[in-house]
């Protein structure tokens, strides 16, 4: 849970058996405002603020995690910038017919049409329907490859050396459009969803989205 910790959790108290988990920036001074006001969080993640200096700067990396035994699980916030497009996906790159990547496309890995070379594929924003655009690929490819398998290691295979992985990023480097390079006024590049993934997407959000009662 993010954002308005003391305010969601105070209006869930009809959810008697489950624990409530807040995190996001959460330092001894949240606690305590939180403590002094009530509150019904039972559980905190704390992170960054726990193992790094206050003063100092920090990385944020966060694992998502949306598949628990092959059913497609949702994260839901606040913060519309944080709510997790749920299920296994792949992920594919597109190239115009200039060369450059035009954008990414998160497909589920179940479904059937897969963007391909030559037909128009429609890509949606993923939050916002209105914005999508119909992509008629001149180069398709496939992100990324299993490293590592939960159940079975290490997939045998799929090591690459020190000079391997040079070359691929500045291969990737020098296949981006010149204006997203920019350290000025960068130009935006685009990650978009298919359209089942999509409907998908927002037919978990709102099922799981709780119901909150006024009173």
């Amino acid at each position: 849970m993010s954002s308005t910790l003391w305010q969601t959790a105070s209006a869930v108290h009809f959810f008697y058996d489950l624990d409530i988990v807040a995190s996001n920036d959460i330092n001894e001074n949240v606690l305590h405002s939180l403590n002094k006001q009530g509150h019904g969080i039972t559980m905190f993640g704390i992170g960054t603020n726990l193992v790094t200096c206050q003063s100092q700067p920090a990385l944020g990396c966060v694992y998502k995690l949306v598949e628990i035994d092959g059913e497609p699980r949702i994260k839901l916030s606040n913060d519309i910038e944080k709510v997790l497009i749920p299920g296994k996906k792949v992920a594919y790159r597109l190239f115009g017919e200039a060369g450059w990547p035009l954008l990414d496309l998160l497909v589920d890995s179940k479904e059937v049409d897969q963007p391909r070379v030559g037909e128009r594929t429609l890509c949606l924003h993923p939050f916002m329907e209105q914005k999508r655009v119909a992509v008629v690929p001149k180069r398709v490819v496939k992100l990324h490859n299993l490293v590592f398998d939960g159940k079975n290691g290490v997939v045998p295979g799929q090591d690459s050396t020190l000079s391997e992985t040079r070359q691929f990023v500045n291969d990737q480097v020098n296949h981006t459009r010149p204006d997203l390079l920019r350290h000025v006024n960068s130009g935006e590049y685009k990650v978009s969803v298919s359209e089942n993934t999509f409907r998908f997407l927002h037919q978990l959000w709102h099922t799981e989205t709780p119901v909150r009662e006024l009173r």
